[in-house]
Formats: structure tokens, C-alpha cells, sequence
């Protein structure tokens, strides 16, 4: 803390999300000052395609610090550290020059199954477990280097650094090429035991270490802003950049699971279940994930629905037309109109069950073929039973990951809900009924962007470790309860649910 001036009490978050970038501003107290979104778009140039130019992130990253700064009142000066975070395992390609080589593809693409076999063909699945703590699936970052190198040999031979989306924007923050243990996790390439880089998956798959960044824990100083990109960001030059973490592990130390027995439920575009964990503990099935935490140290546990709030989403973009239109007028959020529909249907859905594999599945099945069914649709029901269906579908999901770790031995003590998810009141009753546990809300509720200013903190002095710093910022705010009555109904309900998928599984791979 030397040599700063007094006023240095602010932090910065930086989300490098897959619609948006957002910045949130933090004063000493870890109360938001301030924050800002910046949106783009997923450019899918094929089926199952999902891509975007990291220069898109940039342009984002630099306007919402300054929107950020500007709704918080503060100066760059007055920012005493900055962390980063993002959508993880997507494939950013730089060249000699730290230019951009092709669009980065992103986590949610799914055309590497090929690269999937092949990796557990050259490698073994058990071995690929063994090495690197989780199964090849096509979210992963490897299997899109492969893909590249099979697809793309004019641009593999460009190729002289590997990066995340998050770290990316660290390069051009700070000219370093960095990244952190719970996002080098989501890689393949890397030794989530030992915690660094596995040298024996490199050398199987033939990519060369000096492509791959540096990689710090998480609270740890990764770099500091140039006089460049303080120019372009408002930013003061030589403020220290932490290295942070994916947006799982940054949302969970904003959620405060940074201990045995603590445990979240998100639903954002995807869903995700997440433990934090004091040893190593491994799904030897690889339906689990296992990741370095963003606590030095820890790792987590990670159980994943592939589309979650994006079954909500395209239910609302395909189907919610009068309630865009009633939005609009009334400048009400269209999520907050489905969920009053969904509150006027009985738990069960009277017997509709919806399975949200809209993007394949990979928690606990780990089947990209996977595709989304209403079953047991009657005249009785209604467009609101069909919007109650999906949030009970995606909670029936998640509780399928709670399963597996509870199966691991992994206490579950008390849930903790977050993502857009946890804003609608319907949707946390929905979880606390089918978890039949309560379920917590915290009062920050800025995501992974909070979470990354907490490694902030750390990394500009203000704590002496990420425990501290969630022991004095996280705050459970409130907490919804199941409702005792419909206990039963979703018993019933989730048992069809689980009886659906096994049914149905064979025809979907008959009409791929």
C-alpha cells in the first residue's frame, strides 16, 4: 500500500461474461458504487457454432470502467485494485504480434465431440481423469485447439499464445500473459492436484507449454495497467490486477462458498451446483467437475445444467411476444411477468415435466446428442404451466448435481442461490421445494463481478486472505423456505423427471 494515495479505498470488478461485460465499482466496506454492463452479441455461424471477437470484449471492458467510474463518482485514481473474471474454457488464439488470429470459440460451442473421442482414445478416459481431474467434453478448451489444428492449419501455424476470455482483457490491461488456477481448470491441460499445467497431457496432445500463460492463485498480483490501457480505461497506470478467477469460482467467493458445507445454486444462462471442497475430490464417472478454487489452496466441486436460465430465455423469445409487448409499455422486467404466471400454477405443474436439455446436458449425463421434452401435456394445461415446467425442470436438474456430491460425500449444510435465477421469487421457492431444504440470498447480488473485486482486495492489501475479505463484505440477506405442502407434488414430479431421460436417451441419438 505504499505511495498510494489516501483515497485509494474503491475496487473494480471486471465480469467478462458471454452477452456482456460488467463492471462493478467497491468501496472499503464491499458496498457497489457503481456499475455498468456493456452488452454483444454470440455470433453462431453454424449449428451448435458459438463464437466472438475479442476485440468486442475489449471495446466493452474499456466503456464499462468508464461508465462504471462515472455512476460511481469515484476517479481511476482512487481504485486501488482491480480483478478479473469471465465465461470460461473459451479458446482466445493470439499471434507473434498478440493479434488476434480467428474469432475466440466460445465455452457454449459444441462441435468438438470428434476432438472428445480423440482425446480419450489417445489418452483414456480413466488416464484423462487421472491427469487432469476431469472427462474431455466439448465445453473444454483443448478440444477446441484440436479442432482448430484439424480445421484451420493455416491458422494453428500462427498460433503463440493460448488464452482465456478474462485473460485476454489481463493482456491488454497489463501486457501479461497470465491466468489462475480455477480457470486453467476448465482448460484440460491442467494438473488440478499439483495445481499447475500437467506436462503429460501437453505432451499427449502435442501443444507447446510456452503457448500457455503464467498461472497465478487467485488473490495473487498478476500485472499492473500500462500507461496505454490507463488512457483507454480511466484507469490509473501501475494499479494492480489480480489474477482472479472463471466466473464460477469468482461467483462463489462472492456468494461466500469459501467453506465445507456451503453450497450454490446459480442460474444464469447455464445452471450451476458448486461445493467448495478442502481436498481434491474426484468424480471418477467425470459427470462432476473438479477445479482449483479460487481460494489458495481449496478446489470445488462443480455439477453443470447446460441451459438453465437460457430455457427461460427461449421460451421468452420465442413464445412471450404479449409479454415483450406489456413490458415495454410498462417498463416491467419480461421475467418478472412469466414468473406471476408461473406462481398461478400448482408445484407439479400439474403433471407437465420439462427436461432442459435444449443444449445437450452435461451434469449427470454428459450427453451433448441430449435435446429438451415436455412430456404429459394435457388440455388442461395452460402457457403458464409450460413456464412453470422449465423452472421446475432446470431445479430438478440442479438437484441431480446436489445428488452426485451428496453420493461424494460432500456435506450439504446450507444453499446459497444467485444468478437472475435467485431475483425471481418463484423460481427460489421452486429450488428450496425441490432441494426441500431453505435456500439463502446474499444482499450483493453482482455476481462474479463482486466476487472478483473480493480477489481485488486481497491483491491490493486491504485483506490478508480471501476468507477475511467474505467474512467482512458477504451477507446473507434473506431466505426462502420450502413450502411444506407441495413437498410431495415435487417428489412425485422429480421422479418422472428422472424416469423421462433414461426413455427417451435412445432416440436421440436414432434421428442425429
Amino acid at each position: 500500500m505504499m505511495g498510494m494515495s489516501t483515497n485509494c479505498k474503491a475496487l473494480i470488478g471486471i465480469d467478462v461474461g458471454t452477452s456482456g461485460v460488467k463492471v462493478v465499482v467497491i468501496d472499503r466496506e464491499g458496498r457497489a458504487l457503481g456499475q455498468a454492463t456493456v452488452s454483444y452479441e454470440v455470433s453462431q455461424p453454424r449449428p451448435l457454432w458459438a463464437e466472438q471477437d475479442p476485440e468486442d470484449w475489449w471495446e466493452a471492458t474499456c466503456a464499462a470502467i468508464q461508465l462504471a467510474l462515472a455512476r460511481s463518482g469515484r476517479p481511476g485514481e482512487d481504485v486501488a485494485g482491480v480483478g478479473l473474471t469471465g465465461q470460461m474454457h473459451s479458446l482466445v488464439l493470439l499471434d507473434e504480434a498478440g493479434s488476434v488470429i480467428r474469432p475466440a470459440i466460445l465455452w457454449s460451442d459444441q462441435r468438438t465431440e470428434e476432438e472428445c473421442a480423440e482425446i480419450h482414445q489417445t489418452v483414456g478416459f480413466e488416464q484423462t481423469i487421472e491427469w487432469v481431474a476431469n472427462p474431455a467434453l466439448t465445453n473444454f478448451t483443448a478440444t477446441k485447439l484440436l479442432w482448430v489444428r484439424k480445421h484451420e492449419p493455416e491458422h494453428y501455424a500462427r498460433i503463440r499464445h493460448a488464452l482465456l476470455p478474462k485473460d485476454y482483457i489481463r493482456y491488454r490491461l497489463t501486457g501479461e500473459f497470465a491466468s489462475d488456477v480455477s480457470d486453467a481448470s476448465g482448460t484440460l491441460w491442467f494438473d488440478v492436484k499439483a495445481r499447475r499445467w500437467s506436462d503429460e497431457m501437453l505432451a499427449a496432445l502435442d501443444v507447446p507449454r510456452a503457448w500457455l500463460p503464467t498461472v497465478y492463485e487467485s488473490p495473487e498480483v498478476s500485472g499492473r495497467v500500462t500507461e496505454w490501457a490507463a488512457a483507454r480505461t480511466g484507469l490509473r497506470p501501475g494499479t494492480p490486477v489480480a489474477a482472479g478467477g472463471g466466473d464460477q469460482a469468482a461467483g462463489a467467493v462472492g456468494n461466500g462458498i469459501v467453506r465445507k458445507g456451503v453450497v450454490s445454486s446459480t442460474i444464469g444462462t447455464s445452471g450451476v451446483v458448486f461445493a467448495h471442497a478442502d481436498e481434491i475430490v474426484r468424480d471418477e464417472k467425470g459427470r462432476l467437475h473438479t477445479f482449483c478454487h479460487a481460494v489458495p489452496g481449496k478446489w470445488h466441486v462443480m455439477a453443470v445444467t447446460q441451459s438453465a436460465g437460457g430455457s427461460l430465455q427461449w421460451f421468452r423469445n420465442q413464445f412471450a411476444d404479449a409479454e415483450r409487448a406489456v413490458a415495454a409499455q410498462t417498463g416491467r422486467d419480461v421475467y418478472d411477468l412469466l414468473s406471476d404466471e408461473a406462481r398461478r400454477v400448482p408445484a407439479g405443474s400439474e403433471g407437465l415435466v420439462f427436461l432442459p436439455y435444449l443444449m445437450g446436458e452435461r451434469t449427470p449425463h454428459l450427453d451433448p446428442q441430449a435435446k429438451g421434452v415436455f412430456f404429459g401435456i394435457t388440455p388442461r394445461h395452460t402457457r403458464a404451466h409450460f413456464v412453470r415446467a422449465i423452472m421446475e425442470g432446470v431445479a430438478f436438474s440442479l438437484r441431480d448435481g446436489l445428488a452426485l456430491m451428496q453420493d461424494l460425500k460432500l456435506p450439504v449444510d446450507e444453499i446459497r442461490v444467485s444468478g437472475g435465477g435467485a431475483k425471481s421469487e418463484v423460481w427460489r421457492e421452486i429450488q428450496a421445494g425441490v432441494f426441500g431444504q431453505p435456500v439463502a440470498v446474499i444482499e450483493a447480488n453482482e455476481g462474479p463481478a463482486f466476487g472478483a473485486a473480493i480477489l481485488a482486495s486481497v491483491a491490493a492489501g486491504f485483506f490478508d486472505d480471501v476468507v477475511t475479505a467474505v467474512d467482512a463484505w458477504v451477507r446473507v440477506e434473506s431466505a426462502t423456505l420450502p413450502v411444506k405442502e407441495d413437498a410431495a407434488a415435487y417428489q412425485r414430479a422429480y421422479r418422472l423427471y428422472r424416469a423421462l431421460y433414461p426413455a427417451v436417451q435412445p432416440l436421440y441419438r436414432a434421428e442425429s
